[in-house]
């Protein structure tokens, strides 16, 4: 009696649904680089930029710019609805071994055909990403993602723990796509002998390594509440060691005299 082998049939394409879903994997005319225990895995300048709905671009690499020599086929994989089945590899450089940090589309759905034969690697599990010659943390420049630093003589004055702490009209206005307006204020219109030293640091593609002033104000510590680049990249020099204060988690921010309105972002405190 011959036995009926039984398969499991791939999901239809999310865009039998929907679309309208705004995914786009476009050339990239940089020059990018990853590493990993000091052995570059793939350098490449024919990259993808993978566009996704409510993600973080993500960088592909043809193939033949990937050390494929380097890599492990592992049984893991992922299902996209939008690109198909993702198969995935394991990086192991000198007896270090990245698992699963290495993913393909071999045969995606035909609305993303073009990705197939590209690879893309998990951005933090790597040591280093550069762009040409140029360290680029946290996730891709996104082309599409637009920084303005403005001067303005308009009156910015902020409010924490019911004092004045900064007030001045020699601001720098930074517009960033997508999040709220911040306000950078010279160290000498801040009451700097409310600011502790923090250890905290955190890191921006677009401006580089921030670092961070708590402010104690009576017996209240507000954490993390200041920060500012004391070495911005290239391409954001006039943020250079000017104050900004959380929008979000100040009492207010006022422009003109008016309070700025508060928006919920991912750094509001409760």
């Amino acid at each position: 009696m011959s036995q009926q082998v039984l398969t499991k049939e791939r999901p239809q394409s999310g865009y039998i649904k929907n679309p309208d879903y705004n995914l786009r994997f476009e050339p990239s005319p940089r020059r990018v680089r990853c590493s990993f225990n000091g052995e570059t895995i793939a350098d490449s300048t024919s990259m993808r930029l993978l566009y996704e709905p409510k993600h973080l671009p993500v960088y592909y690499f043809p193939r033949e710019d990937v050390h494929l020599d380097l890599l492990t086929r592992t049984e893991h994989s992922t299902f996209c609805p939008w690109k198909g089945d993702a198969s995935y590899w394991t990086i192991d450089v000198a007896g270090k071994a990245l698992e699963n940090s290495v993913w393909t589309y071999e045969d995606p759905y035909p609305e993303i055909a073009e990705i197939k034969d590209f690879v893309s690697f998990y951005w933090g599990r790597m040591d280093h990403w550069y762009e040409e010659d140029e360290e680029v943390f946290v996730h891709p420049r996104d082309p599409y993602h637009r920084i303005d630093v403005v001067d303005s003589e308009r009156p910015v004055k902020v409010v924490l723990g019911g004092e004045i702490v900064a007030e001045t009209r020699r601001a720098r206005f930074l517009f960033e796509t997508s999040l709220p307006t911040r306000y950078y204020i010279p160290r000498e219109d801040v009451r700097t002998e409310l600011l502790e030293p923090s250890p905290t640091t955190t890191v921006c593609p677009y401006k580089g390594i921030a670092s961070y002033y708590s402010a104690r104000i009576d017996s209240a510590l507000h954490e993390d509440i200041v920060w500012y680049y004391p070495d911005p990249i290239a391409e954001s020099p006039r943020l250079k060691d000017l104050l900004c204060f959380y929008n979000e988690n100040v009492d207010d921010i006022f422009v003109d005299g008016q309070a700025i309105p508060k928006i919920a972002t991912k750094w509001s405190r409760k």
